[in-house]
């Protein structure tokens, strides 16, 4: 039967050196961003997702942001080539973790780039973010390997924050839902809410109406309350400093079987 698992890695020390491109660099507690980072992983569990955790890497600051590392589509698992040249190391464990759970595993090839941020999928379409990080090349592959499958891919511009993902992520019902000052071309979401804080854009789909989302936007969890949805607020302050939100912080798998 299927299973819900999160694949999540723990924050290196150095996380205050990570990559900040679109805002300005502010001071980020390490030991504050680990107990957040706990506690983040403590709310999957909560809510019936089995974390498993892959190998840390005390050297990437960045490596705690495990979603840019792999694009999952059913059970095949398209390991990224990052954007930002640093954070390529980073997807050598996730590989080895997706492959233990019995993942078919594809790559993105130079000169090819891909964040897994800039990949939001609605049903079996994806919405590729074609900006800094992700490539016209990067889009290219990612169609080859996916649309066999029966994927259906929408390429969409980004240029006011890193990832597409960082604009814009969906409800279960399929709404895209946006910041609209980080939203290059909010027409192409056949379906859009805008939302007023720019970390209300953001959430993680737990099953059950319940959406994972960051503490930061009390007044977008009220609007998503009266849409008949549950939020359920973690606080990821450190993270946000360095251009992170809830869905960076893990790779959901819900196709695989056990």
């Amino acid at each position: 039967m299927p299973s819900r698992k999160a694949l999540i890695r723990r924050p290196s020390p150095g996380i205050a050196e990570g990559l900040v491109s679109h805002s300005e660099r502010s001071s980020v507690d390490a030991d504050l961003a680990l107990l957040q980072w706990e506690m983040y992983a403590e709310a999957l569990r909560e809510h019936g997702w089995e974390t498993i955790e892959t190998e840390p890497l005390d050297e990437c600051p960045d490596g705690v942001f495990v979603e840019d590392t792999v694009v999952m589509f059913r059970n095949v698992a398209l390991i990224t080539r990052p954007g930002a040249e640093s954070r390529r190391p980073e997807t050598v464990t996730v590989e080895e973790s997706l492959a233990r759970l019995g993942c078919s595993v594809n790559w993105i090839w130079e000169p090819g780039t891909l964040d897994g941020g800039d990949v939001l999928k609605i049903g079996d379409t994806l919405y590729v973010g074609r900006g800094d990080r992700t490539n016209a090349a990067g889009v290219q592959q990612l169609r080859a390997v996916f649309e066999p499958l029966g994927a259906r891919i929408v390429a969409v511009p980004v240029s006011r924050v890193p990832h597409l993902k960082s604009a814009v992520t969906a409800l279960p019902d399929g709404t895209v839902i946006g910041y609209p000052p980080h939203i290059d071309a909010p027409s192409v979401f056949p379906r859009h809410l805008p939302v007023p804080e720019q970390s209300g854009a953001h959430v993680v789909l737990l099953g059950g109406g319940r959406l994972l989302m960051a503490a930061s936007a009390p007044k977008t969890a009220e609007l998503f309350s009266d849409l008949g949805y549950q939020p359920v607020p973690v606080d990821i302050s450190e993270f946000e400093k360095l251009e992170g939100c809830v869905t960076c912080l893990s790779v959901r798998l819900r196709e695989l079987s056990v």
